[in-house]
């Protein structure tokens, strides 16, 4: 079995870690491993990290906050519409169980699927490659671009993904991962054959056919890529937020948190 991580027990982080799997874990509180962890796992790609995410049912985000509180750890509940933290000193650990534009919500899919492995010495589930490249595809902020996390997911694991689960994880937004597709292809000119040629082609369909007259008129989806670099056409071009009801997930009163954040450190 291949473990996940560079981190011994004898970093103070490692041992905050390894607890909170521990106690979710003995209270049956499932969760899946997914971020740097589950990224080298799938890439073998290392990466210094400086929090632990976990991800799990929207359901199970309170027992774990009231969990790791009883034990002595500070939570809180940042973004009411994705994510809480467990702090230990310096370090953290994200409760995921959204993305931040309410796109990729965790549910039991992420489960079914979960590869399981070892982490800090617990039998834990990673967070299915699928799922990954679903919510990091749409990370394109300007400080925090997840593209190349993207493509060398393709090239990693391109060849066993299950791509009609992954093109129905997209759904309307297939021409996020039409981009990703485009931009791998001309990244890795010799791995073409990692993406099946029949993904690129229904795509490339897709695309063709596509009508902007059936577009809904005047909103803006850029805002589910970036929560900051789009303000600018709401506030000054009239466009609506395709984050908002009835188009995306979110309400207003939980788009107001997240923008207000913005700029504000450890923001995952």
């Amino acid at each position: 079995m291949q473990t996940c991580t560079r981190l011994s027990f004898d970093n103070p982080a490692a041992e905050f870690y390894a607890d909170v799997l521990t106690r979710l874990t003995a209270a049956e509180l499932p969760f899946l491993i997914g971020g740097a962890f589950a990224f080298t796992r799938y890439t073998s790609i290392h990466r210094d990290t400086k929090d632990l995410d976990l991800f799990l049912r929207a359901e199970h985000l309170e027992p774990a906050l009231q969990l790791m509180s009883a034990a002595g750890y500070r939570t809180e509940l940042p973004f009411p519409h994705w994510l809480g933290k467990i702090h230990a000193g310096g370090y953290f650990v994200d409760l995921i169980f959204s993305s931040g534009n309410g796109v990729a919500r965790v549910d039991d899919a992420w489960f079914e699927r979960a590869v399981v492995d070892e982490v800090l010495g617990v039998p834990v589930g990673l967070c299915p490659p699928e799922e990954m490249i679903w919510s990091k595809a749409f990370i394109q902020e300007r400080e925090r671009f997840d593209g190349a996390d993207v493509l060398h997911l393709f090239r990693s694991v391109g060849d066993s993904l299950d791509w009609r689960h992954l093109l129905d994880r997209f759904g309307e937004h297939w021409p996020v991962l039409f981009g990703h597709v485009v931009m791998y292809r001309y990244a890795y000119p010799d791995s073409w054959f990692r993406i099946p040629d029949g993904v690129v082609q229904e795509l490339s369909a897709r695309f063709a056919a596509a009508n902007p007259g059936d577009a809904p008129s005047g909103v803006c989806r850029a805002t589910l890529l970036s929560r900051e670099q789009y303000l600018w056409d709401l506030e000054h071009l009239g466009y609506e937020d395709a984050r908002v009801q009835p188009y995306g997930a979110m309400t207003p009163e939980q788009i107001d948190i997240w923008t207000k954040a913005i700029g504000e450190p450890d923001q995952h």
